[in-house]
């Protein structure tokens, strides 16, 4: 693969990640409620890396090809959209400094990370179209390859956005509760407003 074919793909998959999206919205709630975002981000960070698996592995075309898998999938993850954006309506996420954070909660906070990333049919979409534009079926590397360090370039782009974006929340908002709160429930509107999209998106097809 072209070094200038990797630095084109990375363009435009940072482009993508500056965004703001799910992802922005859980990263910058993590950075409020916990004394760091690493969990957080190593769950979106996971999700992103199963979504490459599955574009490797040529499920998501089977998905995408099947109008029952994919309604299924955008029901899912508008349904875990909304449920995440009513949490942060009804329990918006505020600054706690030097909150001891134990093994259960990183678990948690990880796994949930995982969700909002890997359960989000667009990025699912996302990688299915975007990513086989950016292969060269003359290159030495197989398809599945290329594919996976597609992956990882986005991955690891999604990695810095998301870790800065969410300590940048916390160390902004750390002495201002009252904007911690404001932002917070902005970013559960945000996922609701996500998740209803996404089912409007189904009821008019």
């Amino acid at each position: 693969m072209a070094v200038g074919t990797l630095a084109a793909f990375w363009a435009v998959s940072l482009l993508l990640v500056l965004v703001p999206g799910a992802d922005w919205a859980y990263a910058i709630a993590a950075g409020l409620r916990g004394r760091t975002v690493a969990p957080a981000v190593a769950g979106l960070v996971a999700g992103y890396v199963g979504l490459t698996a599955v574009v490797v592995a040529g499920a998501a075309a089977l998905v995408a090809g099947s109008p029952l898998a994919l309604t299924t999938l955008m029901t899912v993850g508008a349904g875990y959209l909304m449920w995440l954006g009513i949490g942060a309506l009804t329990r918006p996420a505020l600054p706690q400094a030097g909150t001891a954070e134990g093994t259960g909660s990183w678990v948690r906070q990880a796994v949930t990370g995982a969700g909002v990333s890997g359960l989000n049919p667009k990025a699912l979409l996302l990688f299915l179209a975007l990513l086989p534009q950016f292969t060269d079926p003359e290159a030495p590397w197989p398809f599945a390859s290329q594919i996976a360090v597609l992956g990882l370039v986005h991955t690891l782009s999604c990695a810095v956005v998301y870790t800065l974006v969410g300590a940048g929340a916390r160390r902004v908002l750390r002495a201002r509760p009252a904007a911690a709160r404001a932002v917070a429930r902005f970013s559960g509107m945000a996922m609701i407003a996500m998740g209803v999209g996404l089912l409007a998106e189904q009821l008019l097809q």
